[in-house]
Order: C-alpha cells, then structure tokens, then sequence
C-alpha cells in the first residue's frame, strides 16, 4: 500500500495518503511546531527535504526570493518562497535561486497561511515516510542512568 500512512492503535480506522494537499499541510504543522520545539533542526531538515522532493515531483513550485525576517549576523539575507497546495513556505536558496527567481523585495504580512490542525506526530510520520529522512537519535542526548554514589570507610584514602 505505497502513499499511504497508517496511524497508531487508536486511528486505525483512518489513513493519510500523501496527496499535495495532505503534504503541505503537514509541512505547515511541522514547520510551527519547529519554532518552539527542543530540536528543531530535524524538523527544519524534514520540512526541507519533503520541499525538495516535492518539487522534483511538481507537487511545489518556487515563486521567487523574499528578504529574510531574521537574518544572521545583521547582514540581509533570501529566503526562497515555495507554494504547495494552498500553503506558502519559505527554504534556504541555493546558488540557482539567484540567477532564475525573481526578487519579490519584503515579505508580504498580510498573506497568511490557512489554519490547520494535525498532531505533531502524524505529520512527522506522513512526511518521514514521503522522503524517507529519519530522525538520528544522539546519544549524548540520551537520559543517563543514576548510579549510586560510593563511601569509603572511615580512615581509607581517597586515592
């Protein structure tokens, strides 16, 4: 059953096939949640890998170059503007993105995307399982286990 998400115990009567509209709206769950999560890289990394591969696939298209809100070290800095379905999105550009888009000046704040609702987690598995980008666990990340303390005898050395 390839497109096709399948969800935990409780959701099995329902499935998420990865159609354009169900991507872009897991992209835009994804992409809100990475503003406050506690890593927040993987997420930007899933949110630009589904983009990519959605491009290649014409599910996306870029439109053109907006100004960044926030850029790094107070110089100015592009962002490339990507539709998908109804949803706008902003990626990194690339080298290309300079010399074939257009530069559209200052972002427009009065476009907004449409508001959606979708668990966090059924976004990342929808969108993990269309690029097949894992999420890497780290194992300095990992929680330590407790280990007791030791007490020497009373009059044993330290050392």
């Amino acid at each position: 059953m390839k497109g096709v998400c399948r969800l935990n115990s409780h959701e099995r009567t329902t499935s998420i096939n990865t159609t354009t509209q169900n991507l872009a709206r897991a992209l835009f769950t994804v992409n809100r949640h990475a503003k406050t999560a506690t890593n927040p890289k993987f997420l930007y990394n899933l949110k630009r890998q589904a983009i990519c591969k959605m491009i290649k696939e014409g599910k996306a298209k870029k439109i053109g170059l907006h100004f960044s809100e926030n850029p790094k070290f107070s110089k100015q800095q592009s962002d490339v503007l990507v539709k998908c379905g109804e949803y706008l999105f902003h990626i990194p550009p690339s080298k290309d993105d300079f010399e074939n888009l257009t530069h559209l000046g200052q972002l427009d704040h009065s476009t907004r995307n449409p508001n959606y609702r979708m668990p966090l987690n059924q976004a990342k598995k929808l969108l993990q399982q269309y690029t097949g980008f894992k999420e890497k666990t780290d194992s300095k990340h990992k929680k330590s286990t407790y280990t007791k303390p030791v007490f020497k005898k009373l009059g044993d050395s330290f050392f």
